[in-house]
């Protein structure tokens, strides 16, 4: 009969067979004993600076260079990312065709019930609104504009928007702002009626309004000189994670990666990087 051993040297596992050595590598990418588990990971691809793909046909942008970060703290997982568009990667996500999606996503309980959402944020988007530049020195955040009586440029309800509005209008019941329902309409519509008087003010994303309003070559810039923004909060955005077991996991080690970046002042860092501010400081809760 052959007489078999395994035996371990320097990492590896030796199986003698009759005199014929058969060896494994035990190690992961960090070393340890743990298989390294590729994560496909899908971002949008021209939401700049959160998530695109820049001039050299690489995945770029704040969320993915945090991602990037995590990955590199993370030994036993390797991402692979894809860029591709909104629609692409939240089918993906539910089919199981991407193990993560980056887009800039807010937490809605709509989205919890189809993706794990890790505890620990990517980032922030910097929401507020858009009102015409005559009224800033009276109308110059949510309180005033909530005390002023004026319209707002109406939200769908599916929209994460819609319930940010809600929440202000359940903490302020003495001055809640008219919420008025709308399934569809473009930027131009927004921004045309609140110039037009129509309504009072645009609930506006900062990176949209300068995108489009303060940028030079943006699509409604004819607009800059009549229209001004305000800030009201910074709100966290997060990774949408295809919901199984094994990603569970990585939700977990993914919220104990982002603490370090945090801690360590990585986030802070890409932060400035891609967006020329702290966007944490807008988060308030």
């Amino acid at each position: 009969m052959t007489k078999k051993k395994w035996i371990i040297a320097g990492g590896v596992l030796v199986l003698l067979v009759g005199g014929t050595i058969i060896g494994r590598q035990l190690t992961g990418k960090s070393g340890g004993t743990t298989d390294v588990k590729t994560l496909k990971v899908a971002h949008t691809q021209n939401y700049v600076p959160y998530d695109f793909v820049n001039d050299k046909g690489e995945s770029d942008g704040y969320e993915v260079q945090v991602l990037k970060a995590v990955d590199k703290k993370l030994k036993n997982y390797k991402f692979e990312y894809t860029g591709t568009s909104d629609e692409d990667l939240l089918i993906g996500l539910e089919s199981g065709k991407y193990d993560v999606g980056t887009k800039g996503a807010w937490y809605t309980a709509e989205r919890a019930k189809k993706f794990l959402i890790p505890k620990e944020a990517v980032g922030a988007s910097v929401i507020g609104f858009t009102i015409r530049k005559d009224e800033a020195q009276t109308i110059t955040d949510i309180d005033s504009f909530a005390k002023s009586g004026g319209k707002l440029v109406p939200i769908s309800p599916q929209n994460a928007q819609y319930n940010v509005i809600q929440d202000y209008n359940k903490k302020h019941p003495d001055t809640p702002i008219a919420l008025e329902t709308a399934e569809s309409f473009t930027v131009a519509d927004a921004y045309a009626w609140v110039l037009e008087g129509r309504y009072d003010a645009y609930f506006d994303i900062k990176l949209s309004f300068e995108e489009a309003v303060k940028n030079e070559g943006g699509a409604y810039h004819k607009y800059a000189d009549k229209l001004t923004w305000f800030p009201y909060k910074g709100i966290k955005t997060y990774p949408l994670i295809h919901r199984n077991k094994s990603n569970k996991a990585f939700a977990d080690a993914y919220d104990k990666a982002i603490k370090e970046l945090e801690k360590d002042g990585t986030l802070e860092k890409l932060s400035k990087e891609y967006f020329g501010e702290d966007v944490f400081t807008y988060v308030t809760d």
